[in-house]
């Protein structure tokens, strides 16, 4: 149905965003997308009348395995776009394509969409390669696009068989299938994309072979599948072979969030106890490879470590972890890919519990064993088959997640040992003066862009500074580790605080010259193939740079600001006033010529020095300094210690915003005694 002439276009339910090829990419789709779905429908989008949790709950599934084959298969960035609307706009498949992509229906041979239409709609139906019915013209669809820059590397489906060390966490485009009405892949010079449509009226139904993914011809002990002790309370016992089925998917799909959103592998292991006891089996267990040289408590170097031991009844956990920890398990080199028996832990289990079954799973992310898992079931020779891949599949979840908070955890140690480096280990003391630091890096996780010292440089004088770098990361470290030594050095040597940011200026336009020289020859020897914007960045820096001199009734202080927020002088009658003047920043002029400008600390008076993540903290369109906001701030704080003065900066900083600073901050205050 077109749009009449003159009528204004209606609002589209479209979202889009990028993603970092790493293994949270998954939980942070998921998140998007639910959050685009919410919003749609607080804003009664066309279409968004249809959403409902059932719809929500499939999208998350549809999302978590585009993006995980995506994140694994190509390791790329990754492209996510989300749109709702009508089957005749938004079908995917009327885009333009390079080819069709086969699939296997577990037959051994390859199905086709049964239309026998090649024009890069590669639509998966049921067995035998027969097309799901379609929604019509106007029916809604939720269409999810994800996107790779690795078009060369075949999508992955579970057809095929994998050696164990090939990286696998999802199920592939198999669960894709069975809740879509149709999906396909299209190829683009130097992308590839994977769609998924899903009909927003509800009246798509999973597929009876696909639905049974994790259903298998045993039940429980307790008389209930794995999907209905899985399915929400409410429904649990139904016998609806859909609702059950979209229980177990929705149960991995949450299961992936909530595991992607930790950062310590001890947590991992716990969480993963709370998710199989007591839904699928009565105790579980964690075996974790220790990765550490060497162990404080005394174990085994590199030996498995029991990291979590979880009971549905908490009296048995101790000594069910004293048996386990004596008898670590021991997998054959030739089972990595699947459950191995284990023997049953009857000692520790009481007399209600002499006899069961108990499964090991290995966990392995990039082909690397991080650990096992080990679950037990009492009063039951083995554990179903849909169970056993139950577990399966969400102990590749598991390792997944253990292998990214290993990951953040090495760079988080990195990250702190270089930072140590590029900081003070304590700022000095000066006679006659009290001084107060707040630094709170916006990144927990890796190098600031800010700095400080405060040091003393000889003859009765003491420097400060106060710094910020164009950027973060190693880039910025980079900076921080010339500027902050050779500000030392030069002060030691003597030199007046002119002399020492015009030095500091030359030294970073000449590294800057020659990082870019370096590069260049890298770029030719590579025969030009490089990229432009992998080249060094040109290194600028913000300086707050003084010179403190105590003497009898109060402090001498030469201060020069560099492209840094001008210092604040705070009197004890409450006038603020600023005392330097603004300059360029260093590393950019390299004809730039430095002053200084000098004033006395009386008794009382405060000097507030501070970087950009103070002035420019925002609230909406407005910034904290607009119109003069921190000397109105500092004038509330006269009579105030210099401790005082920075914490309630620091408070009204954090208060001015209703979410978290999104840049680093710092602030130093001197006040003479």
């Amino acid at each position: 149905m077109s749009r009449a002439p003159g009528a204004p276009e209606r609002p589209r339910a479209v979202a889009r965003t990028s993603l970092p090829g790493n293994p949270l990419a998954p939980g942070a789709a998921r998140r998007f997308v639910r959050t685009a779905l919410a919003e749609w429908t607080e804003l009664a989008l066309p279409g968004a009348e249809f959403i409902t949790d059932l719809l929500v709950a499939d999208a998350m599934v549809v999302v978590s395995e585009l993006v995980t084959n995506a994140v694994v298969h190509a390791g790329t960035d990754v492209e996510l776009l989300c749109r709702l609307g009508r089957c005749s706009e938004d079908c995917p498949a009327a885009a333009g394509t390079a080819r069709a992509f086969p699939s296997h229906d577990g037959s051994g041979r390859d199905t086709h969409d049964g239309s026998g239409s090649n024009a890069g709609d590669d639509r998966h139906g049921g067995p035998g390669g027969e097309s799901k019915p379609g929604p019509g013209p106007d029916s809604g669809v939720l269409v999810i696009e994800v996107s790779d820059h690795h078009p060369a590397r075949v999508v992955r489906d579970d057809g095929a068989e994998r050696p164990y060390d090939i990286v696998e966490y999802g199920r592939g485009l198999h669960l894709v299938s069975a809740l879509s009405d149709a999906w396909g892949i299209t190829y683009r010079t130097g992308v590839k994309t994977v769609w998924a449509r899903l009909p927003v009226d509800g009246t798509a139904a999973v597929e009876q072979e696909e639905a049974e993914a994790y259903d298998g011809e045993h039940a429980l002990r307790r008389g209930q599948r794995a999907a209905e002790i899985l399915a929400p309370a409410p429904r649990r016992g139904m016998q609806d072979q859909d609702w059950r089925s979209r229980g177990v998917l929705s149960f991995l799909a949450e299961a992936s969030d909530l595991l992607a959103g930790q950062l310590d592998e001890d947590l991992v292991a716990a969480l993963t106890g709370q998710l199989l006891v007591p839904r699928l089996a009565d105790w579980c267990a964690v075996w974790l490879e220790d990765e550490a040289p060497g162990r404080s408590d005394g174990g085994v170097v590199g030996g498995p470590r029991l990291a979590r031991v979880w009971h549905g009844s908490e009296n048995r956990i101790e000594e069910l972890r004293r048996l386990l920890e004596k008898d670590p398990p021991e997998l054959p080199e030739s089972d990595r890919a699947g459950p191995v028996p284990v023997p049953w832990p009857a000692e520790a289990l009481g007399a209600r519990a002499t006899g069961g079954s108990a499964l090991a799973f290995r966990l392995i992310a990039g082909g690397r064993p991080l650990g096992t898992l080990v679950i037990g079931r009492a009063g039951q020779t083995r554990f179903p088959d849909e169970i056993t891949g139950l577990v399966e599949d969400l102990s590749r979840r598991v390792a997944l997640a253990i292998g990214a908070a290993r990951q953040y955890a090495r760079q988080a140690t990195i990250s702190r040992v270089l930072q140590r480096g590029l900081l003070p280990g304590a700022v000095a003391e000066i006679p006659g003066v009290r001084s107060a630091l707040v630094y709170e890096p916006c990144d927990k996780g890796g190098p600031s862009g800010d700095f400080y010292d405060l040091f003393p440089a000889g003859d009765g004088r003491w420097c400060f500074a106060l710094g910020d770098v164009q950027g973060k990361g190693p880039e910025a470290a980079v900076v921080i580790g010339l500027a902050r030594p050779w500000l030392r050095l030069l002060a030691r040597e003597g030199y007046e605080v002119p002399d020492v940011l015009d030095r500091l200026n030359q030294l970073l336009l000449d590294d800057a010259t020659e990082a870019a020289d370096a590069a260049a020859r890298a770029l030719v020897s590579a025969g030009g193939t490089g990229l432009a914007d992998e080249g060094p960045q040109t290194r600028f820096l913000s300086l707050l740079y003084g010179e403190l001199v105590p003497f009898d009734g109060g402090v001498h202080c030469t201060v020069a600001s560099a492209g840094h927020p001008l210092p604040l002088l705070l009197q004890p009658s409450g006038k603020v006033g600023e005392v330097a003047q603004p300059q360029t920043l260093l590393g950019v002029f390299e004809d730039a010529s430095y002053l200084c400008g000098t004033f006395e600390l009386r008794p009382g008076d405060s000097l507030l020095c501070v970087t950009d993540g103070v002035t420019e903290r925002r609230s909406g369109h407005r910034q904290f300094d607009d119109d003069d906001g921190l000397a109105a701030a500092l004038t509330g704080c006269a009579g105030l210690s210099a401790e005082l003065i920075a914490e309630r900066i620091r408070r009204l900083v954090h208060e001015f915003g209703g979410k978290p600073p999104e840049d680093d901050l710092a602030l130093l205050v001197l006040q003479a005694e």
